[in-house]
């Protein structure tokens, strides 16, 4: 079935692209590098991609839809899609190698005959072609998942290889149209968002097909979990399908070439696809719910639908290999083609709060943090337990600060100005993650998420108790761990010379990174949720006054640094204010002070409070002991004072015994 998949995606992808090829060549001023390249290209990534949804789907399906063994082993049905998912690992690492030089044939315009006559250069100039560089580096990541499908046998690993297999998608969304053309960060954002949505729709898909087939266990309770999560990505898939097409394409001009025409196709497809799935979930679910054992109708519907996400997949590859229409479109500035947008001034305090630019990752992660935490609080409220205003306070006030940072003005200004990006990277280092922790999402989770049986498929609990008590989350939670690595980011970035305002996707992980340090070091030492490792107050405190004392030092060094960071990229884009960027860094210095100075005191005081507040806990907890049993240790202590007397009376006799005395005779006498 796998093999039928495959050959399917790749006729569609070779036939769509050949019709398109001659344009692309022409315009990239390119000789036709042979008839190899032109159909092996988009053949070979519609069969690479079809095993990688297989790889993403069969891993989900042991990680999430079917349950282990009560030991923690996988049962036969998770054993068998890890292997399924190990042999798809290797088609798709093989497909990636074999377009390295397919990619370096189609960029240079040279046939695969002089790219291995001479291969030498071409193999020097891997590095140096995005193409290329994305297929190594997705080879090595299908070859890392594909060795740890064959090598583990503990359920705890699949959902890490089903994060690296996701992560296998990335290189691609990087490079091509969402990459190279102008609004940057919309189109690579909608990608990644459309890539990860159809991976796991369409390969767990897949996936429950070939376990059908099979006749695997629980596909009662697996096409259930997986219905859920289907509507989910059915709805991610096409609204960052329509926006990435958007930004390629102004909506007159999809009927003008190839392009739009396939655009369209994508979304015929995946209408029906859409169809389908609704039958599933109306037909082909409410019969398994009735009868495990009636599968004809849900393999009926499944093998349908997975013939149209094949065809899907080539349209995609296809896609990606037809050019966009030019139309009537003025010639973009610098700023346009290095950041993907431009501006029509200087930052103000105005442009700040009105030029919003809504961010697709996080400032849809801020969003949907908000909503998932109020359903909580209203599920407990449902069955009349108490939770705290303050801290649906504090967990929406940080939503809302990183929907501002990443979304808002500063958001649009951050990569273009120092002034503007430090701030931003000090609120979302430590304003955010301090209101988020201080919101216990752990706790509200751990009241809210209602467990299930013993035996059923692990579920968000479960996989939070995993995650709480894995070695790795007890190492990096040590508070003085965590402020080292929060302060020790901002030293290496900025005076450490890592940060060179680099390109997008680098500025989206720099994000990511220090949104994900900050949550660690708060919830660590300010933190209401339990950690994997209690700390006492005073490494609680210690921790937080390093990080105040060394982010105050950093500073400092900054602001009286002799140097300007990031220097070349800033004065690359010829923006016409800020031209003095030494002073520029030292209002950034300043305003990242006021942003993150402040925070990081409060957290102080708090970590104080919290030290006081157990002591006296504990004092309390004492005295009250003290009343209903006694003081212990003080009797403890009067009994051994009081044993003292009658040995040293003891003793004083043996004394007189061995000096021929017996004062009891000589009082008697006496």
């Amino acid at each position: 079935m796998m093999v039928s998949w495959t050959a399917g995606a790749a006729l569609v992808a070779a036939a769509l692209a050949a019709v398109s090829s001659s344009e692309v060549l022409r315009l990239l001023g390119l000789p036709d590098p042979g008839v190899l390249t032109r159909y092996g290209l988009p053949a070979a990534t519609a069969i690479g991609e079809v095993a990688a949804v297989v790889m993403i789907g069969s891993l989900l399906v042991a990680a999430v839809l079917v349950p282990p063994q009560r030991s923690g082993l996988l049962d036969v049905d998770g054993y068998r899609a890890v292997r399924t998912a190990g042999a798809a690992a290797a088609l798709w690492a093989g497909s990636a190698l074999v377009l390295i030089p397919l990619s370096l044939s189609d960029t240079s315009g040279q046939p695969l005959s002089t790219v291995f006559a001479d291969p030498v250069p071409f193999v020097q100039s891997v590095g140096q072609i995005e193409a290329s560089t994305a297929w190594l580096w997705t080879a090595c990541m299908a070859a890392a998942v594909g060795l740890g499908c064959r090598l583990i046998l503990q359920h705890r690993w699949t959902p890490l290889l089903l994060v690296l297999a996701v992560g296998s998608l990335m290189p691609r969304a990087l490079t091509g149209h969402s990459a190279g053309g102008g609004s940057h960060d919309l189109a690579t954002n909608s990608l990644i968002l459309h890539l990860v949505a159809a991976g796991l729709w369409a390969g767990g898909l897949a996936a429950l097909v070939l376990h059908a087939v099979r006749g695997g266990g629980h596909l009662d309770v697996a096409t259930r979990r997986f219905s859920a999560l289907a509507t989910v990505a059915f709805v991610v898939m096409a609204a960052s399908g329509i926006i990435n097409a958007l930004v390629r394409v102004p909506l007159r001009e999809f009927l003008s070439g190839p392009y739009g025409l396939v655009v369209l196709a994508k979304v015929v497809a995946l209408g029906v696809v859409g169809w389908l799935g609704w039958r599933q979930r109306t037909v082909a679910i409410t019969a398994l719910a009735a009868d495990a054992s009636n599968r004809g109708t849900f393999i009926r519907l499944a093998v349908i639908e997975s013939a149209v996400l094949t065809a899907t997949i080539g349209l995609g590859v296809a896609l990606g290999r037809t050019p966009p229409p030019l139309g009537e479109r003025r010639e973009p500035s610098l700023v346009d083609e290095v950041l993907g947008y431009g501006f029509d001034g200087a930052p103000t305090l105005g442009r700040l709060l009105t030029e919003w630019r809504f961010d697709l990752l996080l400032g849809t992660a801020a969003v949907v943090l908000a909503a998932l935490y109020l359903l909580g609080v209203r599920r407990l409220r449902a069955v009349r337990q108490p939770w705290p205003v303050r801290r649906t306070v504090s967990w929406l006030l940080g939503c809302l600060v990183l929907l501002l940072v990443t979304s808002s003005g500063v958001g649009r200004y951050a990569p273009a100005a120092f002034s503007v990006h430090l701030p931003a990277s000090a609120a979302l280092a430590i304003v955010v993650p301090m209101c988020l922790v201080l919101g216990a999402p752990l706790t509200l989770a751990a009241r809210a998420v209602r467990s299930g049986p013993s035996d059923a498929v692990p579920g968000a609990r479960d996989w939070m108790r995993a995650i709480f008590a894995s070695t790795a989350l007890r190492w990096v939670t040590h508070p003085l761990v965590a402020a080292v690595v929060l302060v020790g980011t901002f030293y290496l970035l900025y005076l450490g010379g890592l940060y060179d305002g680099g390109s997008y996707p680098g500025r989206m992980v720099l994000d990511m990174w220090l949104l994900a340090v900050g949550l660690v070091f708060f919830w660590v030492t300010v933190g209401i949720d339990p950690v994997p490792v209690p700390q006492g107050p005073l490494t609680r405190v210690g921790a937080v006054a390093v990080a105040l004392a060394g982010y105050a030092f950093f500073l400092v060094a900054l602001i009286m640094a002799d140097f300007v960071i990031a220097a070349e990229f800033y004065t690359s884009l010829q923006l016409g204010w800020f031209d003095d960027l030494a002073a520029n860094q030292r209002l950034g210095g300043n305003l990242a002070w006021a942003v993150g100075e402040l925070p990081l005191l409060l957290a102080t005081v708090l970590a104080l409070v919290r030290w006081s507040s157990i002591e006296n806990q504990r004092a309390r907890k004492r005295n009250d002991q003290v009343d209903r049993e006694g003081d212990r240790e003080l009797a403890a202590y009067n009994a051994m004072l009081n044993g003292l007397h009658p040995h040293s009376r003891t003793a004083a006799a043996a004394d007189a015994a061995d000096s021929g005395h017996d004062p009891k005779r000589e009082s008697e006498t006496g």
